[in-house]
């Protein structure tokens, strides 16, 4: 499989620092001028950007003419980092790792296995966390730090499972020093862990040549984790089994259309809300006839079914009053108001703005509340974060914002 095509873009390499020097014909041929360039004097405004040439010119006093240098410094420099990555390979790669929703989740039976059969349509958004890699010279241990206090550094944290996976199955022996700046919450049903793992596993590879296919990390993936293959999808997929059977979707949600994430400080744990699941409670929808409703007419309230919603609003009660008063507030500014996963994040789809009781009523003081939009990728390439992405907020650093 072909190396991601954009990892020069998202790749720092301790090695790239180093400005290009002038070119050796320059300096050689060309004595000091009587009198600089007002464009070469210190202090000039002048710079050297991509595609732009600098132009020096210099008078030769004897020859009484003037040379004139066209010098392109940034091709110089990206002929320079290209030639050191091929000799001395990747050192480190930053990777956005973006999280899902469940635009509709049907639970259609128990599997022998304990686990439930589902049918999903999954689609990546554009809140996600970063993750940042570095080979370790340690051959023994991945290290692992984040900003967020309570998630786990140790093995029984996903992405050091999925960096296990790779060198398991592929028999290379790279280590990682690896830094997770952490935006997704968790317990919130957006399948933050699960994008974290796919992502270390995509990173692995990269590092590796990328020896293994996207087939094969997808297919590996399933063994850590039931939601991590749909993020070697496109970015839109038609999830069932236990949502390891990944099907793309050809044409995707749109991309500009805006979506709210409300999100209470209380956690949904998911194994008690599948306890707490009724089969008979279930929606009697056809997936694939809610698939094809939103192919055909887009997003409506009628098509964003959760069957996880009546257990989770069971463990949660608050969960309930809160996306009723969403639903009550919205003034038809959201075309559907529901559920992602198993919770316990509330999701409203055309609209990136929340209700204002948000901003006012003290009960809902310390929501994590963020716009977002859907997200898809290229083949061989790993999903990039929008340039208009804005970042997550609870209610007191939006009234600072306001305020300021």
């Amino acid at each position: 499989m072909a190396c991601s095509t954009h990892l020069l873009s998202q790749s720092l390499y301790s090695s790239h620092r180093a400005s290009p020097a002038a070119p050796r014909s320059l300096r050689s041929q060309a004595r000091p001028p009587a009198r600089a360039s007002p464009a070469a004097r210190p202090g000039s405004s002048a710079r050297c950007f991509r595609g732009v040439s600098l132009r020096v010119a210099a008078t030769f006093e004897q020859e009484k003419r003037q040379v004139e240098v066209s010098y392109d410094p940034q091709a110089k420099f990206n002929q320079l980092a290209d030639q050191i990555d091929k000799d001395a390979g990747m050192t480190r790669l930053n990777l956005f790792s973006p999280c899902k929703i469940n635009v509709f989740l049907r639970i259609t039976g128990k599997r022998p296995d304990g686990f439930h059969d589902l049918a999903s349509l999954f689609h990546v958004i554009s809140l996600g966390d970063t993750i940042k890699f570095s080979l370790s010279p340690s051959k023994s241990r991945d290290r692992l730090s984040t900003n967020v206090p309570g998630v786990p550094v140790d093995e029984s944290n996903l992405i050091i499972k999925a960096l296990n996976l790779y060198r398991q199955k592929t028999g290379t022996d790279n280590f990682f020093w690896i830094h997770l700046d952490k935006k997704v919450p968790t317990g919130a049903g957006l399948g933050g862990g699960s994008s974290n793992a796919a992502t270390a596993l995509w990173a692995a590879n990269q590092f590796a040549g990328c020896i293994a296919s996207e087939k094969d990390l997808q297919e590996w993936s399933g063994e850590i984790g039931s939601d991590i293959p749909f993020f070697f999808s496109r970015g839109a997929a038609y999830c069932t089994g236990r949502g390891e059977i990944v099907e793309d979707i050809p044409n995707p949600l749109p991309e500009n259309l805006p979506l709210v994430l409300v999100k209470p400080p209380e956690a949904c744990p998911t194994a008690e809300v599948y306890k707490r699941f009724r089969l008979e409670q279930a929606s009697k929808a056809d997936p694939l006839t809610l698939l094809k409703e939103i192919a055909q007419n887009g997003i409506s309230q009628d098509v964003c079914v959760n069957d996880l919603e009546p257990p989770a609003f069971e463990v949660l009660p608050s969960l309930k009053r809160l996306k009723k008063r969403i639903i009550a507030a919205s003034r038809d500014d959201y075309n559907a108001v529901f559920m992602s996963g198993s919770g316990s994040t509330i999701v409203g789809i055309g609209s990136p703005d929340p209700p204002a009781f948000v901003y006012d009523d003290e009960d809902y003081k310390d929501v994590f509340v963020s716009e977002a939009c859907f997200l898809t990728r290229d083949e061989n390439e790993w999903y990039r974060e929008p340039i208009s992405s804005k970042a997550a907020f609870n209610k007191d650093e939006l009234q600072a914002s306001v305020t300021d």
